[in-house]
C-alpha cells in the first residue's frame, strides 16, 4: 500500500488539486506526516496544480467567452454570487475563492470574462496560492499528529474511521 501510495499519491494530488483540491491536500499531507509522501513535494505538487488550475480558467475565459458562458449557464445563482463577491471584496477574493467549495471553480472564470487585469490575477493569484498550499498543508501536516494517535489506536480501522470523516465532510461541503 505504500509502494502505491508513494507511486501514484502526487499524481492524484495533482490532478485533483488542479480543480480546487483542498481535500486531497489535507490528505496528501497528512500521509506525508505518516512518511507516505514527502511535505515539500506535497506542497509544491498541490500548489502547482492549484495554480495552473486558476490560471487555465482565467485563460479560457479570456479566450473564448462564449464557450465559458455556455458552461457556466445552470450555475447562475453562484455566478451573480462570484460577481458580488468581486465587485465588493476585490482581491481578496482570490484568497477566499480557494477555500469557499461551489466558488472555487468560478471566480476566475468570472473574472476571466470582466475586464479584469490578466497581470494583476497572475500576481495575486500566485500568492494566494502559495498562502492557500502553506496554510492548509502545513496546519493537515501538524493535524497528522492527531490522526495517527487515534489511526494506531484504532489499528486497521484507523484508515476506514479517516475516510468516513471525510466523506462526511465532503458530502457535507457539498450540501452548503
Amino acid at each position: 500500500m505504500q509502494s502505491f501510495i508513494h507511486n501514484w499519491g502526487y499524481v492524484a494530488l495533482f490532478l485533483y488539486s488542479f480543480g480546487g483540491g483542498m481535500i486531497a491536500l489535507i490528505i496528501a499531507s497528512i500521509l506525508s506526516y505518516g512518511g507516505d509522501l514527502n511535505i515539500y513535494i506535497t506542497l509544491i505538487v498541490a500548489g502547482s496544480a492549484n495554480f495552473i488550475g486558476d490560471q487555465f480558467l482565467f485563460l479560457i475565459a479570456r479566450s473564448n467567452k462564449n464557450q465559458a458562458k455556455q458552461i457556466m449557464k445552470k450555475y447562475q445563482k453562484k455566478i451573480a454570487l462570484s460577481y458580488l463577491m468581486m465587485k465588493k471584496y476585490g482581491i481578496i477574493v482570490i484568497f477566499l475563492q480557494k477555500y469557499i467549495y461551489g466558488i472555487k471553480t468560478l471566480i476566475p472564470l468570472v473574472m476571466g470574462l470582466t475586464k479584469y487585469n490578466v497581470k494583476k490575477f497572475l500576481f495575486f493569484n500566485i500568492l494566494a496560492t502559495i498562502v492557500w498550499t502553506l496554510i492548509v498543508g502545513i496546519s493537515s501536516y501538524i493535524l497528522g499528529d492527531v490522526v495517527y494517535t487515534y489511526a494506531t489506536q484504532f489499528k486497521t480501522y484507523g484508515i476506514i474511521f479517516l475516510v468516513i470523516v471525510l466523506l462526511i465532510i465532503i458530502y457535507w461541503w457539498r450540501r452548503i
